[in-house]
């Protein structure tokens, strides 16, 4: 006879989660119904609200039915990572989707389902940002790491890469650029294994401190990141102007956009630094 764990629905977390699912089935329904979403920008919003509404009635699912402790991995971490990429996955949906698809005016049936979808999507963003709020780790509480604040920004760091990846053009004329794009799949390779590792439960079989490996990581990712802040828009804008007719595609805004998220990484990788360090040192010292 299957349990039924009515907390997986009645807790704050579990109304965080069933709010998240409603609204992601209704944006992506809304957007479904104009028949307008095609292109690589459209198609990965749908991806979006899709992937994160069928991931979030699985963990539900298995929650409320108590099936999450035959899996092979650990649970908690699971949960946390899913809830921050989800967050930022709706966040960069809900950005993305109106510049592209909204113009204005919008009087139209089909813009107003659109901008309808829209603001569902801000409302998902909020429930998830809520849950990430609720499942984070208390301060000294490290049984979780992906649900403490450096674990969290382990997921930021791996999506922002993924990012700079999407907006990736015309970087092979230059060293430097070159260089850019090796310090991005490093880090990215790195602390995707970590976030892998961590929730596969292996990183106990590594014979060495993992927390002081981890502030090492931490700092030497900040180093060649900072290294990228100052070298990619460098070669990438040096006597060289914004075109006229520079597009949503133009290689100049793309460049522009991986400047913009290269120092939110720095900063991000730099954050993690400071915390990680406090974790470890201060911790161990007390």
């Amino acid at each position: 006879m299957a349990l039924v764990n009515l907390r997986a629905v009645t807790s704050w977390v579990g109304i965080a989660r069933l709010f998240a699912i409603l609204l992601a089935c209704i944006a992506f329904s809304l957007v479904a119904s104009t028949g307008v979403y095609g292109g690589p920008y459209g198609t990965w919003c749908m991806f979006s609200w899709c992937f994160c509404f069928a991931v979030t009635l699985l963990i539900v699912l298995l929650e409320l039915f108590e099936l999450y402790p035959q899996l092979p991995l650990s649970w908690d971490d699971f949960t946390s990572a899913f809830s921050m990429l989800a967050a930022l996955m709706i966040f960069t949906s809900s950005v993305v989707f109106p510049s592209v698809f909204i113009g204005s005016p919008c009087s139209s049936s089909i813009c107003m389902r659109q901008a309808a979808a829209t603001a569902i999507s801000c409302l998902c963003f909020l429930a998830y940002a809520l849950e990430v709020g609720l499942t984070r780790a208390k301060p000294g509480d490290i049984s979780s790491f992906l649900s403490t604040v450096p674990g969290l920004l382990k997921v930021f760091e791996a999506y922002v890469a993924c990012l700079i990846f999407s907006l990736l053009d015309a970087y092979d004329s230059a060293p430097g650029l070159q260089w850019c794009v090796a310090v991005y799949a490093v880090c990215f390779v790195i602390t995707l294994l970590i976030i892998i590792f961590t929730i596969g439960r292996c990183l106990s079989y590594i014979p060495c401190p993992l927390e002081k490996v981890l502030v090492a990581y931490n700092a030497l990712a900040m180093l060649m990141y900072l290294t990228a802040v100052i070298i990619w828009p460098f070669y990438s804008f040096s006597n060289r102007s914004r075109p006229s007719n520079c597009g949503a595609n133009c290689s100049w805004n793309k460049h522009l956009g991986v400047t913009f998220l290269t120092i939110f990484n720095f900063l991000a990788y730099l954050v993690d630094l400071v915390y990680s360090t406090k974790m470890v040192f201060i911790r161990t010292r007390s």
